[in-house]
């Protein structure tokens, strides 16, 4: 039987014990499965769970009238015959964003209960464009929530051991289970992170469903732009179809002519920070010097996009499941689009807050076609990152980096490939399913 293991529950139950919390906020994109994990929360952290879904919910769209918390809890107590109790209760408001003032009552919340554990899920798209309403700044925690990382996908499939053994990073121990984790990465490749589609697999390793489930995914998507974006609905969907496309090339750079001949960066600008807020692509900026904090150094007239999951990648190039699910075709596919993204998306999983600054960038050099892919600020050093889809793993571009145009930084770089472990010195190869272990071990999730 399937079973959801996520690795947010560990921050869920941080944020549970902490007596400065706030009411949480958990953020994510559509089906990353929020609901799920909160309900397991309630059901495995608190004598009670009383969750209100305020999704279609008449009873809750009058619910935030005004905000007179003590009558909120009075009529919830009524409608669902329950008693709220300090300490041991979870109150869990789901798709908060659906109801007027929803949001806007954490605040109050916050000041004049702040002892009893609430918490809400809602989209990221709904809570960041909910009109007519001021965002508790400061009275709340939030936490942000992913497609299911490869190291989720395992334990999905009952591999909790070899789950285990690749966060200890035992190079040694690990070859002789190097055949098994490129099958599992293969099929991550093709599945993905959407914890409707892993369970499918898992379930059934139908190939089609999965695929099925994909496509809904994808669809509810542009459901959501038509709901809510129908002015820019038809450049949202241009810059949408064409991320296939723009990663397949060589130079990964976003172009804007590649969507529409003639085309600017000030015709799709909001198109791009509606697919941004809604959670389902990243935006990777160049930066021009390596130097801490990258940020100062960005350069936002230069970017790549990539999706914010694996499957839902793969679903939207239309690649077949023979090609990615057997034989070595898909870690090279479309120039390496399938791995580079596939990098990215472990690196931002480790993102736990939304207001975190960003930390992923790349680097390139004026009038060369020298390129950094990645270039992360963590907690304790800046990393240059390079990622190989394929056996050939020459790195020009990062040695002279490193070791001719930085060398008096004294980096130290990685490279994500298909090869096994190996420590060069003045970088480290790291086999493709040992990423996520890595990022964690160098906290580079986060930023001091």
């Amino acid at each position: 039987m399937f079973m959801m293991q996520r690795l947010i529950l560990d921050d869920l139950l941080i944020w549970k014990d902490d007596p400065q919390r706030k009411p949480l906020i958990l953020l994510g994109a559509r089906q990353v499965g929020k609901t799920f994990i909160l309900k397991e929360f309630g059901r495995t952290a608190f004598k009670k769970l009383v969750y209100v879904n305020c999704h279609n919910n008449p009873f809750a769209e009058n619910l935030f009238a005004d905000f007179n918390i003590e009558r909120i809890l009075y009529q919830i107590e009524q409608a669902y015959e329950c008693h709220i109790v300090v300490g041991e209760t979870l109150l869990f408001f789901d798709e908060i964003q659906e109801v007027k003032n929803g949001v806007a009552s954490l605040k109050y919340f916050c000041e004049d209960k702040r002892n009893l554990h609430v918490v809400v899920a809602g989209s990221l798209l709904g809570v960041s464009l909910h009109k007519d309403e001021s965002y508790p700044v400061g009275k709340v925690n939030d936490l942000r929530m992913y497609p299911m990382t490869f190291h989720e996908f395992l334990l999905a499939n009952g591999r909790k051991q070899l789950a285990d053994a690749l966060l200890k990073m035992d190079w040694t121990s690990l070859s002789i289970h190097h055949d098994t984790l490129i099958e599992y990465l293969r099929q991550y490749y093709f599945v993905g992170g959407m914890p409707e589609a892993v369970a499918k697999w898992v379930e059934s390793r139908d190939a089609k469903r999965v695929r099925s489930i994909q496509r809904g995914i994808i669809g509810s998507y542009i459901k959501d732009m038509s709901k809510h974006a129908q002015a820019d609905i038809q450049r949202i969907q241009q810059v949408w179809n064409s991320i296939p496309m723009q990663l397949s090339k060589e130079n990964k750079k976003f172009i804007f002519g590649a969507i529409k001949k003639g085309s600017r960066a000030a015709d799709f600008e909001r198109a791009i920070q509606w697919l941004l807020d809604a959670g389902i692509i990243y935006k990777v900026e160049r930066v021009r010097t390596p130097e801490e904090p990258l940020k100062f150094y960005a350069d936002d007239s230069a970017f790549k996009i990539f999706l914010h999951d694996q499957g839902i990648l793969a679903c939207l190039t239309g690649a077949r499941s023979s090609s990615m699910l057997l034989g070595m075709e898909v870690f090279s596919e479309f120039k390496g689009a399938f791995t580079e993204n596939f990098v990215l998306t472990q690196l931002k999983a480790q993102e736990k807050h939304d207001n975190l600054e960003r930390n992923v960038f790349y680097y390139s050099k004026d009038n060369s076609t020298q390129e950094v892919d990645f270039v992360v600020q963590g907690a304790n050093r800046i990393l240059p990152v390079e990622v190989k889809a394929e056996e050939n793993v020459h790195s020009k571009s990062l040695r002279v980096f490193i070791t001719e145009d930085n060398a008096e930084k004294h980096f130290k770089g990685i490279r994500f490939s298909m090869k096994p472990y190996i420590d060069q010195g003045w970088m480290e190869n790291v086999p493709l399913y040992g990423t996520e272990a890595f990022i964690r071990k160098e906290g580079l999730g986060c930023i001091d």
